[in-house]
């Protein structure tokens, strides 16, 4: 049964690679106001530093004057809802298509959220089994999303993947079902267009307002019907040029596409295909949300087309999952508070012997483009948080200042850039991960969950302290009990299958 495993894994992970280099998917979804510098530039904190050195292990080590590490922002989720998907099939996740960052992502947290636009940071830890090491949780949050009257008008162009792939069930008929019940949800001065795509792309419904037009949305929706191959590049083309075309002032308007991402027509080259639509997606604003469906779905492709076209990502498989992203993450976080959003985190070599930043493997900027507002980052939406967790070896009997976290972004309309900062010291550190806060404890069992689904891969060092999947799975069904929260008894459940799966069980 391994061997079988492990050639079935292999020969996902073919696939995946395949796709990779052949081309990928687009993507997106859903501020401003803080500190211009809070940097001190006695001990360089927040400024650009040499290359860190690496050891055999993948650990980035701080050279004598400290060290940095930079990233952009992402909000993806699609990576956590695929692997639990896969578990649930009876499958064990490819190791390429988990991405822990969007494993940790995938919760509430409870950060203190600014007042107004911008983002607040909070830098916690707690110290792990292994001597002298620690998790290091970075988060961030913006402001509470506005109540759906209260938002700006949005303009949505769905685009649609009627390919024969998207006949199965849990596709096509999962996102037109999804769709209407949105449509329904949506305000009357909200504006939809609808887009298909096979082996040709098509326009079934300019940009149209909701107020008094719902039933010719309804019927565009419900006529839609799986054809033949998938010419995703066309209905990309195609899709942005409706949305240029039924651009609104003073709206969001936004591109969302929906599609199993099993491109085989036409361009499938996710640089050539960006290249088709980079002046409507620069020069009008016009952002991405994708949404993955199926069992056979190609992680590879989206992925890659998310982190080069401004984009965010997630993934249905149910009619639970869709209600939630369809009809209530999309509708709350229409609009955009923060373009071009990095993260920069400044670790003090006087307490940190080395570090990893968990994830964030495609995200990572230089630490000299942090200021460079030319280099793109990720776009959040009010109502988000966004987390980072590193493991750091401090040096024994180390105490003092710890690292300092800084986020810059770019207004949305005016593009003016702005800064907010914190910090932690050693004394703050938890004496044990699981003595800390239950969301804390959260963000460390699924990060501990997405390393032991990679394990084996090139991506560095289990993270200390891990414990066995069995007890990580009762760790989060304690959790679960404790928060209250049904997204924290799904993990359990998934890290349990994972378990199942590791043993052939």
């Amino acid at each position: 049964m391994e061997r079988n495993r492990t050639q079935r894994s292999r020969r996902i992970r073919g696939t995946l690679l395949a796709l990779t280099a052949a081309g990928s998917l687009l993507l997106t979804a859903c501020g401003a106001g803080g500190t211009e510098n809070h940097t001190n530039s006695s001990d360089k904190r927040g400024l650009p530093a040499p290359a860190p050195g690496r050891d055999e292990r993948g650990f980035e080590s701080p050279p004598s004057d400290g060290d940095l590490s930079t990233f952009a922002l992402d909000v993806d989720t699609a990576s956590y809802t695929y692997a639990r998907r896969t578990l649930a099939d009876g499958r064990t996740p490819d190791p390429q298509t988990v991405r822990p960052e969007e494993f940790v992502n995938s919760f509430r947290q409870d950060y203190r959220r600014p007042d107004g636009n911008g983002f607040s940071v909070t830098v916690d830890g707690a110290r792990t089994a292994k001597p002298n090491w620690s998790l290091v949780r970075v988060g961030l949050a913006t402001r509470t999303a506005e109540p759906t009257e209260k938002r700006p008008p949005a303009a949505l162009t769905f685009v649609i993947d009627v390919s024969g792939s998207m006949d199965e069930p849990g596709r096509l008929d999962l996102a037109k079902q999804s769709l209407n019940t949105m449509t329904d949800r949506l305000r009357d001065d909200d504006s939809v267009a609808v887009v298909t795509f096979s082996e040709h792309a098509e326009t079934v419904l300019p940009m149209t307002r909701l107020g008094g037009h719902r039933g010719e949305i309804h019927d565009a929706v419900d006529g839609l019907e799986a054809q033949s191959s998938t010419n995703l590049g066309a209905g990309v083309e195609t899709g942005y040029a409706t949305a240029v075309e039924g651009l609104r002032k003073g709206a969001t308007n936004r591109v969302v596409l929906v599609s199993d991402a099993l491109a085989n027509e036409g361009e499938t080259s996710p640089d050539a295909i960006l290249r088709r639509i980079d002046s409507a997606r620069r020069e009008h604003g016009i952002t991405l949300f994708g949404v993955g469906v199926g069992s056979n779905y190609g992680d590879a492709l989206m992925e890659r087309l998310a982190d080069k076209g401004d984009g965010h990502t997630a993934y249905v498989s149910d009619t639970d999952g869709a209600r939630k992203v369809f009809c209530e993450q999309l509708p709350q976080n229409i609009e955009l508070t923060a373009r071009d959003a990095k993260a920069q985190v400044a670790f003090d070599p006087h307490t940190v012997a080395e570090f990893r930043l968990v994830g964030y493997d495609d995200r990572k900027v230089a630490d000299d483009d942090f200021r460079n507002d030319h280099v793109d980052g990720g776009e959040v939406g009010p109502g988000h948080t966004v987390t980072a967790l590193y493991a750091v070896r401090t040096r024994p009997g180390a105490d003092g200042h710890l690292a300092t976290a800084t986020v810059r972004w770019l207004d949305p309309t005016t593009r003016a850039p702005h800064e907010e900062s914190g910090a932690v010291e050693t004394g703050a550190l938890k004496d044990s991960v699981w003595e800390a806060s239950p969301r804390f404890q959260v963000t460390a069992v699924a990060a501990y969950f997405a390393d032991a689904l990679r394990a084996g891969t090139d991506h560095g060092p289990a993270l200390p302290g891990a414990p066995s999947l069995t007890r990580l799975a009762d760790r989060a069904a304690m959790l679960a009990d404790v928060t209250e929260d049904q997204d924290v008894q799904d993990l359990a459940d998934a890290i349990r299958e994972a378990s199942h799966t590791d043993t052939g069980d």
